[in-house]
């Protein structure tokens, strides 16, 4: 069995990074989540 997001930082950038999630609302609530909660990182970064 493959592991989750196997494979180039391109490809996970476009399924998870920043950029991404602030494309979309349910993103930028998913954001918010991870700040409040107090996340050291809110996304993925390279």
């Amino acid at each position: 069995m493959k592991r989750t997001l196997e494979g180039t930082k391109r490809k996970r950038q476009r399924v998870s990074g920043f950029r991404t999630r602030m494309k979309t609302v349910g993103g930028r609530k998913t954001l918010s989540r991870r700040r409040a909660k107090g996340r050291h990182q809110i996304a993925i970064s390279l």
